[in-house]
């Protein structure tokens, strides 16, 4: 008997089948992603409050503080801030230290399908080096933030892991906790947001 191939594959709330291993852009649907992004918990849940802070809070997060840091970019690059960590929608959130020990499986994965995210939303499979740089310090910056706010971090051992920012980036902003729905329609209504100002230019 022939030894049956292992299911490599996720059947999401849209009905898209989305294969792990080959992902296509034609399986990608955005409210799948706001979805699950609302309900996968950074810091593996160990935050303060009565909601998990979720990657789709956070990705909001890093799309203001990269507009912040960035404020005549282009519009294509602040959805690729939003999008940062959409591939968590499938392979959930990892802290730092863990993926270090899985080594380059999970980054290849996250590899694969944060290209086909890419496409199926219009922006290149690669994002720019120099765009990707200034994502990752925004994501930094939010990092820094949500470990003060609410991770439990005290402001010298978070200033020791994270890059300290300055204080006119943080302006006005605080860290919501929101019930998971409500995430997801912020999340869903800023991507509508960022597609009609790339749509439009």
């Amino acid at each position: 008997m022939a030894k049956r191939a292992k299911r490599a594959w996720q059947r999401m709330l849209s009905g898209r089948r989305l294969d792990l291993l080959d992902p296509t852009p034609v399986d990608i649907e955005i409210d799948d992603i706001a979805h699950g992004l609302a309900f996968v918990a950074r810091w593996n849940g160990q935050t303060r409050g009565d909601w998990a802070y979720s990657v789709a809070e956070h990705s909001l997060l890093v799309e203001e503080l990269y507009a912040r840091g960035n404020p005549a970019c282009d519009p294509r690059w602040r959805l690729a801030a939003l999008l940062h960590d959409a591939p968590e929608y499938v392979i959930g959130d990892m802290i730092s230290p863990v993926k270090a020990a899985i080594g380059a499986a999970y980054g290849e994965m996250d590899s694969r399908l944060s290209a086909a995210i890419h496409r199926r939303f219009g922006l290149p499979a690669q994002i720019p080096a120099q765009v990707k740089r200034a994502i990752k310090r925004a994501d930094r910056v939010s990092a820094w933030l949500e470990a003060v706010q609410i991770a439990g971090f005290s402001r010298a051992e978070a200033d020791r892991l994270f890059p300290v920012p300055q204080p006119e980036l943080l302006s006005g902003l605080e860290i919501r906790l929101r019930p998971p729905r409500e995430t997801r329609n912020a999340y869903l209504e800023r991507f509508g947001i960022l597609m009609a100002q790339i749509d439009g230019q």
